[in-house]
């Protein structure tokens, strides 16, 4: 049976969203229905230092306010705070919880699970394969893990 260019874009995406989902339905599972994958990507991109709402929108391609909403929403529900800068004491900077990284460290492990358990299904040397073809095929990092907004992933 011959495929097309469709459905392969198809496969992969329902390939991603099976691995998200069941990410995103295990967090809840565990207390966690709050978060989505667009709060994953946020609060990594600010352990990488993206400290503030304009920062924040840059690295996840979408605006000032959209990433304000997200920070607002973070605070929120208690996965990040704002602390002062140690350079600045009059300047407020955004950091990652204990909560939130306890959250993302949970969400990567239940993603080594998945992938475990994509392994067994058809094989490890077969899922290494698909692997080092995707990269081959789209590169080493095909999507920033910070650019939620480019992916549309929530």
């Amino acid at each position: 049976m011959t495929r097309s260019g469709a459905d392969l874009a198809l496969l992969l995406l329902g390939g991603y969203r099976t691995l998200v989902d069941t990410v995103a339905a295990e967090l809840a599972a565990g207390g966690h229905d709050d978060v989505r994958p667009v709060h994953d990507f946020a609060m990594r991109a600010i352990a990488d230092g993206a400290d503030n709402a304009s920062e924040l929108g840059r690295r996840l391609a979408v605006s000032k306010q959209a990433a304000a909403k997200t920070i607002a929403v973070l605070l929120e529900r208690g996965y990040v705070r704002r602390g002062t800068d140690p350079q600045d004491a009059r300047r407020k900077r955004i950091e990652v919880t204990p909560l939130g990284w306890e959250v993302m460290h949970r969400g990567e492990a239940i993603f080594d699970s998945l992938r475990e358990d994509w392994a067994r299904r058809i094989g490890a040397e077969e899922l290494a394969t698909l692997e080092r073809q995707l990269g081959a095929l789209v590169g080493d990092t095909p999507v920033s893990p910070d650019a939620a907004g480019r992916a549309a992933l929530d």
